[in-house]
């Protein structure tokens, strides 16, 4: 008969567990639900144990925060091959896959939590929308991106996040419909700034141009296509002059 022995745990390995643990208790849980208590059961050690390696819960959050932050940061990079809007698409279904398993938590950094209006949370929460916006000027391939294109992407951004909130509030609307739908949000927020900007409209023409018409962006022009018919003209004397 053999006696079991427990590993102790080096310093890093167990603030790395218990932001492991604390990660998983947010995401299932809004993070003012979850206790210390709770915490250190789920990790297997005491109650002091938890205060040795974080002072309280909002610094634990924070670290756990950290961790979902690059995680999140992380859904967004896309080999850069292939057409725009099959790209997106899969950064969509990453993006989402995220959101599913961190619902709680993704709500509670959103809408409020612990650490929301801290300097820390802030600048990490930015930091995952910065890198998103990056992320998607690389795609488009523009080394200098102009004033409209920037408004464009970030905005997109944002509605992207904006729109997983409300998803998560009943999970009304199939997942997989607000994933292309979120890539035709693009397209179009990027096709009425071309209306506006001649270097917008050629950065749509191109990006247009690589698209086949199987594709989210092709799909999007076909059923714009089938919906126009049904259009009212508009009056001459309403239309802006050229």
């Amino acid at each position: 008969m053999t006696t079991g022995v427990r590993r102790r745990m080096g310093v890093d390995e167990r603030r790395q567990q218990l932001i492991g643990v604390a990660l998983d208790l947010f995401s299932r849980r809004s993070p003012q639900d979850v206790s210390i208590d709770e915490i250190a059961a789920a990790a297997g050690i005491s109650r002091p144990l938890v205060y040795h390696y974080f002072p309280g819960k909002q610094s634990l959050y924070e670290a756990a925060l950290r961790r979902a932050a690059d995680e999140l940061a992380a859904r967004f990079l896309e080999p850069l091959e292939g057409p725009l809007g099959a790209r997106l698409l899969r950064v969509m279904g990453r993006f989402f896959d995220f959101v599913d398993e961190h619902g709680p938590g993704f709500s509670a950094l959103m809408r409020g939590g612990p650490a929301v209006g801290s300097s820390t949370a802030n600048a990490m929460i930015d930091g995952v929308r910065q890198a998103a916006y990056e992320q998607i000027i690389t795609h488009l391939g523009v080394a200098e991106p102009p004033a409209r294109l920037e408004l464009v992407v970030r905005s997109w951004v944002s509605l992207a996040e904006s729109t997983a909130l409300i998803w998560l509030d009943g999970r009304r609307i199939p997942r997989a419909e607000l994933e292309t739908q979120l890539v035709h949000d693009f397209a179009a927020l990027a096709a009425v700034s071309a209306a506006y900007d001649q270097e917008m409209a050629s950065i749509v023409l191109r990006v247009l141009s690589q698209e086949p018409a199987d594709g989210p962006f092709g799909q999007l022009l076909a059923r714009l296509s089938a919906f126009a018919p049904d259009v009212p003209a508009v009056p001459a004397q309403r239309l802006p002059p050229r």
